[in-house]
């Protein structure tokens, strides 16, 4: 059994392949050719995941994966379970991070992840759910809110992360450390011990400086 490992990744485009070094590490640590489970859960309603789904499955075959399966909100925990059993990658999708949280916790994922011993993915909205606390700022006020996420590791983190929030960062930071990934990078939590891939910055006491491992 491998040792588990998070990606937080900060974003992608799936359409444009644009993580896909971040993506083949990850592959590469759950085997090579990993049975991959995908949780869409992230979107607000599930019409039109058809041409998503056969996106991800094209893109996640081409990485290597020897299987690929989506876990459907409507199956049982019971089935849920299985599936994460007898995979060895689980992706969170990206989307909106309350909705992905609440029906994480209805299904009782937020404790199979927990206790499982897979290679975790998270991108964008499940990169957030995956931390303790997950960053969320509105696009047009900057305002911010802080969105208590699964725990699985006990970081605070902005996902989408770009040079202009440095400000509302900077402020935020004087109460609560932050890692801050922009789309395309990524931070692995491997049992406690932190690497990055690409520029991630750590906002602290109203300072910012460049992560290092």
């Amino acid at each position: 059994m491998h040792m588990t490992k998070l990606y937080l990744l900060g974003g992608e485009s799936i359409v444009k392949r644009n993580a896909k070094d971040i993506n083949a590490t990850a592959f590469q640590d759950a085997g090579g050719a990993p049975s991959v489970l995908v949780i869409p859960w992230a979107r607000a309603s599930f019409d039109k995941t058809y041409k998503r789904r056969k996106r991800l499955f094209d893109y996640f075959r081409n990485l290597g994966a020897s299987n690929i399966d989506f876990a459907d909100y409507s199956e049982t925990p019971e089935e849920i379970a299985l599936k994460i059993q007898t995979s060895d990658l689980i992706y969170l999708t990206g989307g909106l991070t309350t909705v992905l949280l609440e029906r994480l916790k209805n299904k009782g994922v937020d404790t199979m992840l927990r206790t499982c011993n897979n290679v975790i993915v998270g991108r964008s909205a499940g990169a957030l759910a995956l931390c303790k606390h997950g960053i969320l700022i509105n696009k047009d006020t900057q305002e911010t809110k802080l969105v208590a996420g699964l725990r699985l590791v006990e970081s605070t983190v902005r996902v989408h992360y770009k040079l202009s929030e440095d400000p509302t960062l900077r402020k935020l930071s004087e109460r609560v450390k932050i890692y801050a990934i922009p789309e395309r990078s990524a931070i692995i939590h491997d049992n406690g011990a932190l690497s990055f891939m690409g520029n991630i910055h750590v906002f602290q006491n109203g300072e910012k400086t460049a992560a290092k491992h």
